[in-house]
């Protein structure tokens, strides 16, 4: 059963995603939050597996409440557009992915089964348009020296996660088997203290190992 915290200040979004999430078998709403501040509180309590966090809440703001739960849940950032200005910002906070309010309830219910297994929901096209449009914004200097801990190959596959390929499509690129592009993903997680692929995403364009407009 995958587990999930419902965060938004709104109590009919809040319903209408606990309705459509729990339509469905193995998925379950432990709780619902109105705040940043309540679902930091209730996902220390609940422990679940998800977090779907809107961005813009009074008092503490889903950006905020993501940077302190990263590393500890998954967190999904639900926004009204698909380039909200809050987007980039919450993923270099730590979240996992982001889905728009008005997707079909599959793509939000594959979206929690994704973020559960670890995997960050950045398809290619998004990630191009996402990191073209903030990646330039202010924040600090891009540094090759973060990458030095990388062998050459875990670059290779660094720069084709970035990118937004997943493990099959990486393999067939560079001549490896799914399992093993796997082992190399785990340790350049571990090596650059990424919890999972969306933060590694965001290493690859701000340390210039991808630029932005980018594509194959």
């Amino acid at each position: 059963m995958i587990t999930v915290l419902l965060a938004d200040d709104q109590p009919l979004v809040r319903a209408g995603l606990r309705a459509l999430l729990e339509a469905e078998a193995g998925l379950s709403v432990v709780g619902e939050a109105s705040d940043g501040a309540q679902a930091v509180r209730l996902a220390g309590e609940l422990r679940p597996d998800v977090v779907l966090m809107d961005v813009r809440m009074p008092g503490m703001d889903g950006l905020e409440a993501t940077r302190r739960l990263a590393g500890r849940t998954r967190v999904v950032v639900v926004t009204t557009f698909d380039l909200d200005e809050y987007v980039y910002e919450a993923l270099r906070a730590g979240a996992s992915g982001f889905l728009v309010k008005d997707a079909e309830p599959v793509e939000i219910r594959h979206a929690v089964r994704v973020a559960a297994r670890g995997d960050a929901l950045l398809s290619p096209g998004v990630t191009r348009r996402l990191i073209e449009e903030f990646a330039a914004r202010p924040g600090g200097e891009p540094s090759a020296a973060r990458l030095a801990p990388l062998t050459a190959r875990e670059r290779e596959v660094l720069t084709e996660v970035a990118r937004g390929l997943t493990n099959a499509q990486i393999g067939a690129l560079l001549g490896m088997s799914p399992a093993t592009v796997k082992t190399h993903v785990n340790r350049v997680m571990s090596k650059l203290a990424a919890h999972d692929r969306a933060q590694l995403v965001i290493v690859g364009y701000e340390t210039g190992l991808v630029r932005p407009g980018y594509s194959s």
